[in-house]
């Protein structure tokens, strides 16, 4: 088989997601779609995933800032939303345009992902005792095994999926505001006392996907070999 046939075959799907199947999966979509059609002409896709590096750079700011008084987490929960704007936007406006780079499309809003959720943890640090940083240091490697995960299925599949559980990127993203919340409400200490238990039920969530991962590509090769 010519590289060119290959190709031709295994057509890139990245930019493809499956049906999303998260609690707010439908509203969400008909938001969608109601307001990509009005968008400005110069405000394209590629422009809405490279502010991710900003509102990475404000979560870390306003984290730091919260150190001394924390409803400057108010200033991290308009970043998680405009992340999840830019984010949730990015491509169906360079669908709806065709001015989409969906190779290149899929490598940076992905990685910026992985580096937004980074600046959420660095911001996160400001505000607790040294004792807990190592927990804090934790959810890292755990949340980014979600996403090898994630990334590894759809190499296997060519299939990609982001929700479990009938939860999402923007379901996460409403309970991070919500955490912030009740950061500012209970204080630092609510923060400190529940990173165990968060850290526990994150670990559970990712034991859950895996298994059903593995065990959906083992019966997938199964059906393939007859």
């Amino acid at each position: 088989m010519s590289p060119e046939s290959f190709m031709e075959k295994q057509k890139f799907a990245g930019d493809q997601k499956l049906p999303m199947t998260s609690l707010l999966a439908a509203p969400e979509r008909k938001l969608i779609d109601f307001f990509v059609p009005r968008f400005p002409r110069f405000i394209e896709g590629y422009h809405l995933t490279l502010s991710t590096i900003l509102w990475s750079a404000g979560t870390i700011l306003f984290g730091y800032l919260a150190k001394n008084n924390l409803l400057w987490l108010w200033g991290s929960c308009f970043m998680l939303f405009l992340q999840w704007f830019s984010d949730s936007f990015d491509g169906s406006l360079g669908r709806y345009r065709d001015t989409g780079i969906p190779k290149w499309g899929y490598y940076m809003d992905h990685f910026l992902d992985y580096l937004f959720m980074c600046s959420i943890l660095i911001g996160y640090s400001f505000l607790l005792p040294p004792r807990s940083k190592g927990l804090l240091l934790l959810v890292m490697p755990v949340y980014g095994a979600f996403m090898v995960s994630a990334y590894l299925s759809f190499a296997a599949t060519n299939e990609f999926k982001i929700t479990y559980m009938k939860l999402g990127p923007t379901e996460f993203r409403m309970l991070l505001i919500f955490l912030n919340m009740a950061i500012m409400f209970f204080g630092v200490g609510f923060l400190d006392k529940s990173l165990v238990y968060l850290l526990a039920i994150l670990f559970l969530g990712l034991c859950v996907v895996v298994f059903r991962t593995q065990k959906y590509i083992w019966n997938r090769d199964r059906e393939e070999k007859g």
